[in-house]
């Protein structure tokens, strides 16, 4: 897949098929448009398939809606390159990153569609979703664009609003189920496990004086949404691409002291190896219990035994 993130480097194409988003999570739903992107860029009279996105998320440039009284507290499901893989896993053959600014937010959508849509990427198809909206005050949308496609010489096609609803599926959700520590359920709605990566970072290293040793993890995307405090049955990917079974605390170490900040920490069973500064790839498997304090470090070990077997088996 070819990455483009200057809109005036993207090449010229011809006959393009396009959808736009911003794909936060590439779940269920975006993967029924994005496979039926390519199957019209496949067909008879198709061109390359092309997905416009925009970095940083839009909400972070113009902030929480008017109606909305709370400052905007925006948690994101994929960092961008989490993103960006998980576009190219279905058959998209340009993604061109659009940087999101208050000019672009001011565009008219007519502006949008001549700028962006005709003149930069050549679209000659659009896919999109039935809730797609474009320009100021998100004026455009499919009426729009059915309305005026003869003069823009495009063909435009709406994905169902049951083809997407059919899953029950939405971004806000799976941010729901993840932090209440619905795994079961982010994972359904998602596609695929959910993932959260981070540089290892050096902690108390009190998990090796109980024969826990655990990696302590730093996110390298601040705004990367993290379940609810727990035990978790995970999957740890390393740098260099060796996957092992891990369980994963998230939360505040209550047995060990008092007010202490949130940490997300992990053992990778059957492994010894020193991962400092590495860059390390969770991705949750299943939820095993909340956090608890327990009376001293013995409870402590003793529990964590349990956790491990639990581990195993919900990794088999």
């Amino acid at each position: 897949m070819h990455v483009i993130r200057d809109p005036a480097q993207f090449p010229v194409l011809t006959g393009a098929v396009v959808t736009s988003g911003t794909f936060d999570g590439v779940h269920v739903g975006h993967q029924r448009i994005l496979a039926r992107l390519r199957e019209v860029a496949q067909a008879p009279g198709g061109g390359p398939a092309v997905v416009i996105t925009y970095w940083p998320h839009p909400r972070l440039v113009l902030g929480p809606p008017l109606t909305h009284a709370a400052p905007l507290d925006l948690q994101l499901l994929n960092t961008l390159d989490e993103r960006t893989a998980k576009l190219a896993a279905f058959g998209v053959e340009y993604l061109l990153i659009v940087p999101f600014t208050r000019e672009l937010a001011a565009w008219t959508s007519e502006e949008y569609i001549q700028q962006l849509l005709l003149k930069t990427v050549g679209a000659r198809q659009l896919v999109i979703g039935y809730d797609h909206r474009f320009g100021k005050n998100r004026e455009g949308g499919f009426d729009y664009l059915s309305q005026h496609a003869d003069r823009y010489g495009l063909r435009v096609e709406e994905i169902p609003r049951e083809d997407v609803d059919a899953v029950g599926v939405s971004s806000t959700r799976i941010r729901r189920a993840l932090l209440a520590g619905d795994i079961a359920t982010a994972t359904r709605y998602l596609g695929y496990p959910y993932p959260l990566t981070g540089v290892v970072a050096h902690g108390q290293k009190l998990g090796r004086t109980i024969g826990y040793p655990t990696a302590n993890i730093e996110l390298t995307e601040k705004l990367k949404l993290v379940p609810a405090r727990g035990i978790y049955a995970v999957w740890a990917t390393t740098a260099a691409g060796t996957r092992h079974a891990a369980m994963l605390s998230i939360g505040v170490r209550p047995t060990v002291g008092k007010d202490l900040a949130q940490t997300i920490e992990v053992n990778l069973l059957d492994f010894s190896a020193d991962l400092y500064g590495q860059e390390l790839t969770l991705e949750f498997v299943a939820w095993l219990r909340g956090e608890e304090k327990f009376a001293g470090l013995d409870a402590l070990k003793a529990q964590l035994a349990l956790d491990a077997e639990h581990t195993r088996a919900a990794l088999a």
